[in-house]
């Protein structure tokens, strides 16, 4: 399970270092996609497998299915990670999430999201009280 947050740095060719604790995790191979917000999504290759298997099963006759799986697997990138744990986030995706050298990976359950240092700020800042506040089910079942 992913959970936390960490502050990672990029080099200069698009590598970061994952955290130490999802390391185990990822060992057998990581996927790397556009994630919602602007950040990206870093899936294990089994749990991809399985996110993959079911978005499978969306209509091809829905416009928006197809767009999402477009977009989702298009910009996926799966690779092993080395012998210190880095990963390379290719330019595209770079791009995509507009990262810089700050960043911030978060644990999210099920995978973990890499933000640009900045925007992970910014988001914090406008959804944090809003959290706080919430007086109704979210998740149902849960809170």
């Amino acid at each position: 399970m992913f959970l936390g947050t960490h502050s990672p740095r990029m080099d200069d060719k698009g590598r970061l270092v994952l955290p130490a604790k999802f390391r185990e995790e990822l060992a057998d191979g990581v996927v790397l996609t556009r994630g919602q917000e602007h950040c990206l999504y870093v899936f294990g290759a089994q749990e991809f497998r399985r996110i993959h298997e079911a978005i499978r099963q969306a209509p091809l006759t829905s416009r928006q299915a197809r767009d999402f799986l477009r977009l989702f697997l298009s910009g996926a990138s799966d690779q092993v990670p080395d012998r210190q744990g880095r990963i390379t986030v290719p330019p595209d995706l770079r791009r995509y999430a507009g990262l810089t050298r700050d960043l911030v990976v978060i644990g999210t359950g099920d995978r973990a999201e890499i933000w640009d240092a900045a925007a992970w700020s910014s988001y914090l800042e406008a959804n944090e009280e809003p959290f706080s506040e919430t007086a109704e089910e979210v998740i149902p079942g849960v809170f």
